[in-house]
């Protein structure tokens, strides 16, 4: 990626996932790439993070592939995870998991740390796509990076 700063601020990349146990983390190695590159590493904790949720959720819940987008636009970033489940959990309140539960966490996380998230499902697409789409947004100015 080129630190050129004439280069056009807003910017989206898209990763296209398989359904494998290592989808979530060649997601998150991915996403904190875009965001060191672009000047966005104080999000790229809390982007890496909620990331690595809803890819597991795609994974686990979903029979088949995933792709994540990270679009920038003005002073926010949007990632949006896709899978082929059109099944929509619950985006109201996403309820506080025990704290000894092993799952049941990703979309509470999603929920306390994006500025904003949601979703929606998928269907009767021209291009023939079916399955949900969950988004959160985070917002900052980015950093100058040195050369």
């Amino acid at each position: 990626m080129s630190h050129d700063p004439e280069l056009a601020d807003d910017w989206e990349y898209t990763l296209q996932v398989p359904s494998d146990p290592m989808a979530p983390c060649i997601a998150r190695r991915t996403l904190r790439t875009i965001f060191e590159e672009h000047g966005f590493l104080e999000l790229a904790d809390t982007a890496e993070l909620l990331t690595s949720e809803l890819v597991t959720n795609a994974y686990r819940y979903s029979d088949g592939p995933a792709s994540v987008r990270v679009k920038r636009d003005g002073d926010r970033v949007r990632v949006a995870v896709w899978d082929t489940n059109p099944r929509m959990p619950s985006l109201d309140a996403a309820p506080r998991p025990d704290d000894e539960a092993e799952q049941g966490r990703g979309l509470g996380l999603v929920q306390w740390c994006a500025d904003s998230w949601g979703g929606f499902t998928l269907r009767d697409q021209p291009q023939g796509l079916v399955g949900k789409l969950i988004w959160f947004e985070l917002g900052a100015r980015p950093q100058q990076r040195v050369p």
